[in-house]
């Protein structure tokens, strides 16, 4: 079942078509990105919305700055307790890259 106002909206982009108005919108001729995948296009605007982002790219944001602070870190048991959260960061990662590649 359509919308009503479809003949109507068709109408109005042929018209801004037939008159150049999309002429030079960034991004013309490619695909939009939200619609790239279309079944992760509510889940990606959820995320945008409220400004979070994939398990995956928090757990790489929290291993670079854990490495970030390795490096500066001189007291050998912070060392190693940040080199423990590192790995057990890092083996998250790999599950959850595991699992996107699996089930994704």
């Amino acid at each position: 079942m359509s919308h009503p106002l479809n003949s109507a909206i068709e109408m109005a982009i042929q018209a801004a078509d037939k008159s150049d108005e999309f002429k030079d919108l960034p991004g013309a001729g490619k695909p939009l990105e939200f619609l790239s995948n279309p079944k992760d296009a509510v889940i990606d605007r959820l995320m945008k919305e409220n400004r979070t982002k994939p398990l995956a790219v928090q757990l790489k944001n929290k291993i670079s700055a854990l490495r970030q602070a390795l490096k500066s870190e001189t007291d050998e048991s912070a060392r190693k307790s940040l080199m423990k959260q590192i790995s057990d960061q890092q083996l998250r990662l790999d599950l959850e890259l595991e699992a996107l590649r699996k089930y994704g």
